[in-house]
């Protein structure tokens, strides 16, 4: 067999998706301009509902505090509700436009996968807005309602001899605890896909995983105690997900590992023959 029929098939697949630096700084920089252009859409779109989202970001507030009291939020500064009001809508802009951002990105990069790395591929797109989308969930039913029942808590009625203190939230400040949760357990959430990829890759083993498993734990508390505010419902709604995501990690990375095997013994047993 000649050298130039022994050439993988794959590496030709490659070969002619190649194009010039130019040509790939060019493609860049349009897919760039199209998540830009989905991302100020959305911008203008949420901006525009700005406090239709505000009052739905309350809800936890208010299932919190009981159907008995009055929720009240103030603003200390003429600009601050209008500020708020823009990081309200360029949150929800990004929510809105990661299917574009994720598509453009996909397209970007895909020419440079093989055929079967790009089937590979898709569980892991479809999986990073679900998996995000959970822990964002996780944060405005369970974990926001717990953490200000404990913040309310703290609240004391006047009397002889005592003040009253109240919990009067600023607007920005709720705005920022509540996506700083929803950033921080969306993130968390990506665990499996990322720990899957570098298994994928070679990078991480499940073996390995299990190994470092009292590190995990370790640091699932480390890093919760530093994304989320400093009360314990936070942390450790945060922390106890988290731990469970590894060990959901090592059971993908096991399976990966089962079909790579099996992958491997198929190919092997074909050459054979």
């Amino acid at each position: 067999m000649s050298a130039e029929n022994s050439v993988d098939p794959r590496e030709d697949e490659i070969e002619a998706s190649r194009a010039p630096l130019i040509e790939h700084l060019i493609e860049l920089r349009s897919r760039l301009l199209k998540a830009l252009v989905a991302v100020m859409i959305a911008f203008v779109v949420c901006f525009y509902f700005a406090d239709t989202i505000f009052n739905l970001l309350i809800i936890p507030y208010e299932r919190a505090a009981g159907s008995e009291r009055d929720i009240r939020l103030i603003f200390t500064a003429p600009q601050e509700y209008f500020f708020t009001q823009m990081k309200l809508a360029f949150f929800g802009a990004l929510f809105i436009a990661f299917p574009v951002i994720a598509n453009q990105l996909y397209k970007f990069i895909a020419p440079g996968l093989y055929r079967h790395e790009r089937q590979a591929f898709y569980p892991y797109l479809i999986a990073t807005p679900v998996l995000f989308l959970i822990g964002a969930a996780l944060v405005y039913f369970v974990v926001m309602p717990l953490a200000l029942g404990f913040f309310l808590s703290m609240e004391q009625t006047g009397g002889e001899g005592k003040a009253t203190i109240e919990l009067l939230p600023k607007v920005n400040e709720y705005l920022g605890l509540i996506m700083t949760l929803i950033f921080a357990f969306g993130l968390v959430f990506q665990l499996p896909v990322a720990l899957t990829l570098l298994g994928r890759v070679g990078i991480v083993d499940a073996a390995g995983l299990k190994a470092k498993r009292k590190w995990a734990i370790m640091l699932a508390f480390v890093a919760a105690a530093i994304l989320t505010p400093p009360d314990p419902i936070s942390q450790i709604g945060l922390a106890l997900p988290t731990i469970l995501l590894y060990e959901i990690s090592i059971w993908a990375v096991r399976r990966v590992e089962l079909k790579e095997q099996a992958a491997g013994s198929e190919s092997g047993a074909a050459s054979s023959s």
